[in-house]
């Protein structure tokens, strides 16, 4: 698990640039939405690879592996 991190830039002439890691798919602009609504006009988006990326979720397939002692 990584951490989720949000990082601000504030430039002299008022411009905002947000960076966020740490937060895979398409909930990246769910946490930013809000903020970014505060902050004014979106002038550009870059998504990284995060955003492309899927939540990947181990999945239990039931199958169980066993080797008995006189198999070696």
């Amino acid at each position: 698990m990584s951490m989720e991190t949000l990082e601000f830039i504030i430039y002299p002439d008022g411009r905002v640039q947000e960076k966020v890691t740490g937060i895979v798919g398409r909930s990246c602009a769910e946490v930013t939405a809000a903020i970014e609504a505060q902050l004014g006009q979106v002038m550009a988006v870059e998504k990284t690879a995060e955003y492309y990326a899927q939540n990947q979720t181990q999945v239990n397939t039931g199958i169980e592996q066993q080797t008995a002692w006189g198999e070696w």
